[in-house]
């Protein structure tokens, strides 16, 4: 079995069409903290799980923003030990409730999950840590 430090870490990289207004508001809305900012580009993590901004590049069509195109096509998965708490700080905060935390029947038993979309277009569900958890066999 690898090390930890040798093991792959998948993160995402969310494109934006104002950088230091959604680092604002990642961290004020989901208590976010900064690993570094170079203008325009900053990694940033919740509770130690990294996720990457960066800026929309004016002509650059394959990485616009989601508020730009008007559509998303990924969902950011976030697990936490109280999803609907996490929620409902991000929709105080000026996310878009879409869906309340509910219960959902799965193969490893009960997970609790909703989501909202940030104000740059980015769609969260947000989990219970179940799907985590070594699966039953």
């Amino acid at each position: 079995m690898a090390s930890e430090r040798d093991r792959p870490l998948v993160s995402v990289m969310l494109i934006v069409s104002d950088a230091a207004a959604a680092i604002a508001w990642y961290k004020a809305a989901l208590g976010a903290a900064e690993l570094w900012d170079l203008g325009g580009v900053a990694g940033l993590h919740i509770d130690g799980a990294p996720f990457f901004v960066h800026e929309a590049v004016p002509g650059r069509k394959a990485e616009q923003s989601p508020t730009d195109v008007d559509l998303t096509t990924t969902r950011i998965e976030v697990f936490v030990h109280e999803p609907d708490r996490f929620i409902d700080r991000a929709c105080a905060a000026g996310a878009t409730a879409v869906e309340p935390a509910t219960d959902h029947e799965t193969p490893w038993g009960i997970h609790r999950q909703g989501g909202f979309t940030d104000p740059s277009g980015h769609r969260w569900s947000v989990g219970d840590r179940t799907p985590l958890e070594p699966f039953p066999q």
